[in-house]
């Protein structure tokens, strides 16, 4: 039976500080303890009901004296997943989800080897996994060993994952994902825009396809990004809307920015009826499903939802916007990615100033005679 003690204590500069014990005794010995300190005694009476009501529900994170040996990856796997300190979004967890059943997780940690992890690479391969997909199945088992000392106590040897991704990199089986340039054609897209508006008299959900679809496009927003926009987030004197937790590698949460519904983008959002907090109200799974039933019911191949997301910076780049410009829509802090997209229009837009200077020339010569 999970209990807890808080003690007090005296800083030398005086302060009190409270420490919160969590423990777990058998035969009168701990076979597991933990514990905070807090700046207040409510906090850490809090944080010890916490984990007493976690471990009786999860059961223990590592007990003393546990071996390694009898813990599988899989379980190591799941104590991560269910940690109070670890923050997943959906797509990881899923995938962590999915390692978890794989056949390399049904070893247990102490027999987890370089070999093991370059097998369990080959097989995804063979599965016909890119190396962009294999890269982030092994980079995210080497973030849960990583995480067993800190968060379970548990000694794991990881110079064979070290010695493994080293190999792998050498032989080109994990890697970066490839540049995608996708655009949509004129002709495609109206097909797509009509296909979704027709979708919208038979969806159950009545949500209106066609507008998420511009929308996603003016605003370059992911989906799941949009989706999640209320109706206070709006500024109707900047004529702008507030995105909650943009996508960023550093910053999971928290990350907001303000985006400009530029054209029609505002026009879009104000003919919605006003039904729920959010604007539109609508599973995002739900939305880029019916997206791939109109486009494959079309016969358009190669072209994903989040290829609108380009489409729309790209458009904003052949209106003659900057490089920064674009980034407050995209939300892009590195401009690294922007300067790609750019770069692949730029020789067609140097071609255009080109004439238009050769034009102006030949229009001050004709003048001048």
């Amino acid at each position: 039976m999970a209990f807890y003690t808080v003690e007090r204590r005296l800083r030398a500069d005086g302060t009190t500080r409270y420490r919160c014990t969590v423990g777990v005794k058998k035969n009168g010995k701990y076979i597991y303890r933990e514990n905070q300190t807090f700046s207040k005694q409510t906090l850490a009476k809090s944080w010890g009901t916490k984990r007493v009501a976690y471990i009786e529900e999860f059961g223990l994170p590592n007990p003393i004296g546990q071996s390694q040996k009898t813990i599988t990856l899989a379980e190591l796997i799941t104590r991560y997943i269910n940690h109070r300190d670890v923050s997943l979004g959906r797509s990881k967890k899923d995938v962590l989800r999915r390692l978890a059943k794989s056949e390399l997780a049904a070893n247990e940690l102490s027999n987890l080897t370089s070999q093991l992890y370059i097998e369990f690479c080959h097989f995804r391969k063979a599965q016909g996994c890119s190396p962009k997909t294999i890269s982030d199945d092994i980079s995210y088992v080497a973030s849960v060993l990583q995480a067993a000392k800190p968060l379970f106590n548990i000694e794991i040897d990881l110079k064979h994952m070290a010695e493994a991704r080293i190999f792998l990199k050498q032989m080109k089986m994990v890697g970066t994902s490839n540049q995608r340039n996708r655009r949509p054609s004129v002709e495609e897209f109206e097909l797509l825009l009509q296909g979704l508006k027709q979708k919208e008299n038979t969806a159950h959900s009545k949500a209106p396809f066609g507008d998420i679809f511009l929308l996603s496009v003016l605003t370059c927003t992911r989906i799941g990004e949009l989706c999640k926009i209320r109706w206070d987030d709006i500024d109707d004197l900047q004529r702008s809307v507030l995105v909650r937790d943009r996508k960023d590698p550093k910053k999971k949460t928290g990350n907001h920015m303000t985006v400009p519904l530029l054209g029609e983008a505002w026009d879009i959002v104000q003919r919605q009826p006003q039904l729920d907090e959010r604007i539109f109200p609508f599973n995002e799974r739900s939305i880029t499903q019916t997206f791939r039933q109109v486009r494959d019911t079309l016969f358009i191949t190669d072209l994903r939802y989040h290829d609108l997301r380009r489409e729309g910076a790209s458009r904003l780049f052949e209106a003659g916007f900057s490089i920064e410009d674009v980034a407050q829509v995209t939300g892009h802090r590195s401009l690294n990615t922007l300067w790609k997209v750019y770069r692949e229009m730029f020789p067609n837009t140097l071609h255009e100033k080109f004439d238009r200077l050769k034009q102006q020339s030949q229009n001050r010569d004709s003048s001048d005679i």
